[in-house]
């Protein structure tokens, strides 16, 4: 709750700044500075676990994205850099397993999902070599199993499908698959395919329009059936219908400082957690109810050190344990929420 504007004196000033977050304005009388006091405090809902991961030295590469194997609690790391392994694979507890590099060229996102038959790793490749501007599934062992896309050629193709800078896929346990196409490239699109891999719907172009996109970024599904996508460019989020594709709505009242570059759920869908590289924050947003976007609003932010540059993220559904890959910092960082 607010007070009023108060003029203050300077021992009233200081006492006022030990207690409160302070802003200035200046007064259009007589130049002088009137102080507003906010008596409202945060509450953090998350605090960094220090211990993840054991061996950090293991970063060789800028770190581009993070996924977590809810069933198996393997947490995959995709880095890029020359020489070095592209992909890395630590336990929950943050030990380092194995690591695997064949057919990835220059990754950008990754997903990781499990069922009672096969663990499934799907990596959207930007390069520009013989692996790139495709989107990939491997196993946990790194060995290639479906390839998405007509490798080392970009374009904007539906039969066959091709691709330029796939940015982010989401794969629902049922197996349907969503794909924002475009980090910078000729595509800005959001696509889903069946689990046989047969084009469902598409949606999206150049533009700032309803279903218009500029750099489609992160892409993710809740379970009343809303597809959410970080419109980067626009500075939004943009809401679908995951069954027919249709343009429910979107936010941008959150986004005035920076865009959204990632977006994942909590797993009660409470909050929305996003990634804002520029000003190196994760900010909650509430999640809103069925057949209503309205909104957004900003329940809880995770203020980050300076130039850490958080650019996707991705949460254990099973502890709400929040990974973040960061490119300034050249790592990937666990936070976790405070019972």
């Amino acid at each position: 709750m607010a007070r009023p504007w108060l003029c203050l004196g300077a021992a009233a000033f200081l006492l006022a700044l030990v207690a409160s977050h302070l802003r200035f304005c200046r007064s259009p009388f007589l130049g002088t500075f009137d102080l507003f006091v906010s008596w409202r405090i945060e509450k953090p809902l998350y605090h960094l676990d220090v211990g993840w991961p054991k061996h950090p030295e293991y970063f060789t590469g800028t770190t581009f994205c993070v996924a977590v194997d809810t069933l198996t609690g393997l947490v995959y790391v995709a880095q890029r850099g020359d020489n070095i392994p592209k992909v890395l694979v630590f336990t929950e507890d943050g030990y380092f397993l194995r690591a695997w590099n064949d057919t990835v060229d220059t990754p950008h996102g990754i997903f990781a999902t499990s069922t009672q038959y096969e663990q499934s790793v799907w990596i959207t490749d930007i390069g520009s070599g013989s692996y790139g501007h495709t989107v990939k599934k491997y196993n946990s062992f790194g060995d290639l199993i479906q390839v998405l896309g007509t490798p080392g050629k970009k374009g904007s193709g539906i039969n066959p499908i091709q691709f330029d800078n796939p940015a982010e896929i989401y794969v629902e346990d049922s197996g349907e698959i969503y794909l924002v196409d475009g980090d910078g490239g000729l595509n800005n699109r959001l696509l889903k395919l069946t689990q046989d891999f047969m084009m469902q719907w598409i949606r999206g172009e150049n533009g700032t329009g309803p279903a218009q996109f500029n750099i489609p970024h992160s892409v993710t599904v809740d379970s009343t059936g809303r597809v959410w996508v970080a419109d980067r460019g626009n500075k939004r989020i943009q809401v679908f219908d995951k069954n027919t594709g249709e343009w429910l709505g979107a936010w941008s009242d959150c986004f005035k400082e920076d865009g959204p570059y990632s977006v994942r759920f909590t797993p009660d869908e409470k909050y929305l957690i996003v990634a804002q590289l520029n000003i190196n924050r994760l900010i909650l947003l509430s999640a809103p109810p069925i057949g209503n976007i309205g909104d957004c609003v900003v329940v809880n932010t995770v203020q980050l050190a300076s130039q850490v540059s958080p650019h996707l993220v991705d949460v254990d559904r099973r502890t709400g344990a929040i990974y973040v890959a960061e490119l300034g910092a050249q790592q990937v960082q666990k936070y976790v929420p405070l019972k």
